[in-house]
């Protein structure tokens, strides 16, 4: 909350009592002194009528009756506002208009008047204290934003990773059913083919499969424009350690899915 300065002189061979909010604090001596003080400018509305049984008082008591409410509403206000803090003095608004209906309606009652409704329209701070509570509210506004955006970014790292898990699981997933597919078709080829030559077995059938799917895709290496070179051992016995490193393979697989 910002404050404001404001300077006051106490003449020669006099002394000056300085109080805080009502309370004795020092003793100024002859000279300038600046005192610091919030400034807050109260706008009050008074709805008043004269009575009609005391319409004589109200007419021949009072020369000016504006100014003599004026006088009752700032003393008031200055014993009432001083006492709280500037957050304070806007949460009780209501309450100040309260203090001021209740004291001008004791005063004014005498001299023939009734108090209808007292208001308390605005509460206008200094220009150096409402720049300090836009400020104070901008970094308030800032810490919420930025407490925003961490949740925010949080979410989605949460989100992300939840993501690539169910991306991952999928995955895996499909590849343990591409296994089982080429397990399951081997074993339809195999039971076929010793079906229909009588005198195989199924790992002669199984040898031959698996080396015209060597072959096969030697064949796709070979016309892919895109595929690197691959040097692998090639001949006979070569072929026949690469059946049974697919064959291990395969069955390491089967065992897995099973």
């Amino acid at each position: 909350m910002g404050q404001t300065l404001g300077c006051i002189q106490v003449d020669q061979s006099t002394v000056a009592v300085k109080e805080h909010f009502g309370k004795f604090d020092e003793v100024l001596e002859p000279g300038c002194h600046c005192l610091p003080w919030i400034v807050v400018t109260v706008v009050a509305s008074i709805q008043y009528r004269a009575l009609a049984g005391k319409a004589s008082d109200a007419f021949y008591k009072l020369s000016n009756t504006k100014a003599q409410i004026q006088a009752y509403v700032f003393d008031v206000i200055r014993a009432s506002v001083p006492r709280l803090d500037l957050d304070s003095t806007f949460e009780q608004k209501n309450d100040i208009a309260k203090a001021v209906e209740d004291e001008l309606e004791k005063a004014m009652s005498a001299y023939g008047f009734e108090i209808v409704q007292t208001l308390i329209v605005d509460i206008e701070p200094d220009a150096q204290v409402k720049r300090a509570m836009n400020e104070i509210n901008a970094a308030a506004r800032l810490r919420v934003a930025a407490n925003e955006k961490a949740e925010a970014e949080k979410i989605l790292q949460i989100k992300r990773a939840e993501g690539e898990a169910e991306s991952k699981y999928l995955s895996g997933l499909g590849i343990a059913r591409q296994r089982q597919a080429i397990v399951d078709g081997l074993r339809d080829s195999v039971l076929a083919f010793s079906e229909s030559v009588p005198g195989t077995t199924a790992k002669d059938v199984m040898d031959m499969v698996l080396v015209t799917q060597y072959f096969d895709t030697m064949k796709e290496i070979g016309s892919s424009s895109k595929s690197s070179a691959v040097f692998i051992p090639h001949g006979p016995g070569a072929v026949k350690d690469i059946a049974s490193q697919i064959r291990e393979g395969l069955l390491q697989a089967d065992s897995i899915v099973h």
